[in-house]
C-alpha cells in the first residue's frame, strides 16, 4: 500500500505561481509512474501532467508551456510546478501513483488551488 500526500496548493492570483509537492510512503518510489490530475467542481478528473519512472514526461496541452513535473526520486516526492495560472485552473489536484506493472493505482486526497481573476 502507497500513501500518496499533497501539499502546496492555496490561493492565488492569475498570472502568479504555486509549487504543488507528493510525498509517497514507498522506499522503492523508483519503480512507479507518477501523475497530477485535477478535478474542477462539476467536471471530470483530467489528467494534467505525468512522469514515468523512466523520467518521460508528457503534459496536457492546456498546460504545456505553463506547467512542469518533476520526480526527486532520493526524496520519494513528485512535483508540479505552476506559473501564468489562470481561474480555470482552479481545482482540487491529486497524485497519482502507478507501479511498472499496472497492477495498482494509488490517489492522495488531493490538494486545493485557486486561481482569482
Amino acid at each position: 500500500q502507497v500513501q500518496l500526500v499533497e501539499s502546496g496548493g492555496g490561493l492565488v492570483q492569475a498570472g502568479g505561481s504555486l509549487r504543488l509537492s507528493c510525498a509517497a510512503s514507498t522506499s522503492i518510489f523508483t519503480i512507479y509512474h507518477m501523475g497530477w490530475y485535477r478535478q474542477a467542481p462539476g467536471k471530470q478528473r483530467e489528467l494534467v501532467a505525468r512522469v514515468t519512472s523512466g523520467g518521460t514526461t508528457n503534459y496536457a496541452d492546456f498546460v504545456k508551456g505553463r506547467f512542469t513535473i518533476s520526480r526527486d526520486n532520493a526524496k520519494n516526492t513528485l512535483y508540479l510546478q505552476m506559473n501564468s495560472l489562470k481561474p480555470e485552473d482552479t481545482a482540487t489536484y491529486y497524485c497519482n501513483a502507478v507501479p511498472g506493472t499496472l497492477s495498482k493505482n494509488y490517489w492522495g486526497k488531493g490538494t486545493l488551488v485557486t486561481v482569482s481573476s
